[in-house]
Order: C-alpha cells, then structure tokens, then sequence
C-alpha cells in the first residue's frame, strides 16, 4: 500500500501522524472522567478504566517513539488492527454513545495518512463494522441518530487521511522539480559567470599584450632600417617577451588555473601595477599615499579592485589621449576608496552599460562586473573639475572585512 520511490516524504507523513496520536491522548484525557461517571461504580468502570489505560499507554508509546515505531507500522501494515482492537475494547466498556468513542476515528484518519486511499478504505469499513458489531451486541441504547454519527466521523477522517497524504507528497515532490530546477538554473548561471570572467581575464590580460605586441612590431617594421643592430636588437626582444607572456597568460586561462603570484596588501599591489604601467605605456601616473592605513581585504577582492585600476588606465592611455593620470586608495567613512583620474577626452555623459556593450568597450563593462563581483560601487564620469574622467570605487566596510571565499576567484 506504500510506495517506495516516496520514502524521502515519510518524515512529513510522521509529523502529521503524531498529531494523530496526540489528538487520541487529548480525547482520552478530556473523555475519560465523563465516561467513568456515566458508567457508575462496578465492573464497567473498571473495564472502562482498565481500557483507557491500555490504549492511552499504546498511545503514547507511539506519540512518544513514532520514529521507531511508525516504519514497522509502514511496512506491515497488519499491526494497525491492534490499534482497531483498542478502539473496539473502549466501545464495548463505554458504549458507542461515550466520548471516548471518538477515539474510533483516529484509526482511519491514521490508515490514509500511511497507507493512502486503499488503506484508508479498509480500515475506516474495518472501524464502522467494528462500531456496527458493539451496537448490534448492547443495542442502540439512544437516538439513532447518534449510532450514524460515528461512522460518518469515520469516513470523513479516513477522506482527510488520504487528502492530506496526497498533498504532503505533492508538495514533496513539488519541492524536489524546484531543486532540480534550482540546480539547473545555478549550473547555466556559473557557466555564464565563467564564460564573463575568461571574457574580462581575456580582454585584461591576453588582449592588451597581444595589442602591445603589434604595436612593437609595427614600430620595429618602421625604424628597423634606421636602428642599429644593439637597439634593433632590443625592440626584437620585447617583442618575443611580449609574445611569451601573451602566450603563459593563454596557458593560465586555459588551464584554469590562473594565479597571481603578487598577492599581498592593496597598498603594494597598487604601486605595482602603477609601475608596470608607467614603464610599459610610457604614461605619467601618480600613485597619491592614503593618509592613513587600508584595511586588509581578501586575494580575490584585492585582485579584482587592481584589475579595475588597471583597466582604467588602459582606457586613459588608449583611448582618452590623456597625458597624465592619478591613482588614490582611502578609507572614506569607513569604506575603502579607489579612485583613478586622468587628462583625457572624458566619456559620454549618461552612458549606461548596455551602451558601453553595443559600443564593443568591454574593458568598462568588465570594470562594473568586478565591482559588483565583490560588492562595490563604482562610479564612472567626468571628473571633478570636468576635464578627463574619474572612476571611483567605493568597497563597503562590511565587504572588505568578510573573510575570502574558500571558491577561487579570478
């Protein structure tokens, strides 16, 4: 009567099934002091008494224990006649006219719960020919419309049993599609996360060498006649390091395993790629000293925020015309501040990402995905004495204090 593919929805059913039995030691503590003084002094009310005990002991052992009893119940579903007996010796110590008789009810209620809708068929007609059988053997004893009562309380709980069965497996495996769901939504969005980030690792760092390679060997084909063969020698070898570092940096994205092997503070990381910068673009940059100390970030925020440096001073020198540039780090009211200006021609006022996509500027959508990759807030616009551009960054105290994800970053 049970199904086997939904054991991982029986720890709902066990819920609902304790509060059958609670419902019973309810019923049977309210009950019992009714029934006992209609009964009288005598042999009644001791069988009557001796029946509430056994069934509120019976009762409360499985409320009690149900994690260990209720699987035996699920797999031999023959025990739950006991519990029919137990019902059938209150009926015949304290008539179908009792209270105690509404205990009956609990039987089907507790077959369609475990069992389903043939369970709960069998026993709810199991219980009405039992409460038939005590009312055939003392008389109807009262108003017949109180005999009819009962089984109709019967049916309708064996009904209820089986509903709620149904719906608790229902919304199991409603729950289970939803994860499935959710599983498959969070795997289409890590690829599309990953094909990003190999796009800006891409853009930052493969596309700019190679970009530099083609402008050394452009200038080497120029003035290769004019140079002597020391200086043509020179350009000769920037060139082939230029291409060897393109190529390492290609193995790394490819591999998956790109590593920066400068991690350390913001501060060091910073005047580092000021430097390299300054030496390979030929670019006036300043690097201005914070005023006071930067807290310690995590690798992975610390690498994005450089990248974001990085990309900014690219566009001032590739596509601003700026002749001279200023990179700031700061703690502004309790957030870490990053702000990157320079001379240039500026941007476009008003310009949204989607715009900068369908312009091919990858390098500032790239900006905004790190920042929002580590929960910043950057800003990107005419600069304050609106010549040239300022991209600020602004990292949360809350951001910069969480520890580093135990997940690599790029």
């Amino acid at each position: 009567m049970t199904d086997p593919a939904r054991a991982l929805d029986v720890s709902a059913l066990q819920a609902l099934c304790r509060q059958v039995f609670g419902f019973r030691l309810a019923v049977l503590a309210l009950a019992s002091p009714v029934a006992l003084v209609r009964v009288g002094p005598g042999a009644a009310a001791w069988a009557t008494g001796s029946a509430v005990v056994i069934t509120f002991m019976g009762s409360y052992l499985l409320f009690r224990d149900w994690e260990r009893f209720g699987p035996l119940l699920l797999r031999h579903p023959a025990l739950l006649a006991v519990d029919s007996l137990f019902a059938a010796v209150l009926l015949t110590a304290g008539t179908v006219h009792s209270p105690l008789a509404y205990v009956t009810v609990c039987t089907p209620l507790l077959a369609g719960l475990v069992y389903g809708r043939r369970g709960a068929l069998l026993f709810t007609a199991l219980q009405i020919a039992v409460l038939g059988a005590v009312v055939a053997l003392d008389g109807p004893g009262g108003r017949l419309d109180g005999v009819l009562l009962l089984p109709g309380f019967c049916v309708v709980a064996g009904v209820a049993g089986v509903t709620l069965r149904r719906l608790m497996l229902g919304f199991g495996e409603a729950t289970r599609a939803l994860t499935r769901t959710r599983a498959r939504l969070a795997a289409a969005e890590a690829v599309a996360a990953e094909r990003a980030r190999l796009a800006r690792e891409m853009h930052d760092s493969v596309a700019k060498t190679l970009h530099g390679v083609t402008l050394a060997a452009e200038a080497l084909a120029a003035c290769a006649d004019r140079l002597d063969p020391a200086a043509l020698r020179d350009r000769a070898d920037l060139v082939a390091r230029s291409a060897r570092r393109a190529a390492d940096e290609s193995r790394a994205l490819l591999a998956g395993l790109r590593r920066d092997p400068d991690d350390g503070p913001l501060e060091r990381r910073l005047a580092g790629a000021v430097a390299e910068f300054t030496d390979r673009a030929g670019l006036p940059v300043v690097l201005v000293p914070p005023s006071g100390p930067l807290p310690e970030l995590p690798a992975p925020v610390v690498r994005h925020l450089v990248a974001i440096v990085r990309e900014a001073l690219e566009n001032a020198h590739r596509h601003a015309g700026a002749g001279h540039a200023e990179v700031a780090a700061a703690v502004v009211d309790g957030a870490v501040r990053i702000t990157v200006r320079d001379d240039g021609r500026g941007l476009p006022a008003h310009a949204t990402v989607a715009d900068w996509r369908a312009r091919g500027r990858f390098g500032v959508v790239g900006m905004v995905e790190r920042a929002e990759a580590v929960g910043a807030r950057i800003t990107i616009g005419p600069a304050r004495d609106r010549t040239g551009t300022e991209v600020r960054v602004d990292l949360p105290a809350t951001t910069a204090s969480r520890p580093s994800p135990s997940r690599r970053s790029p």
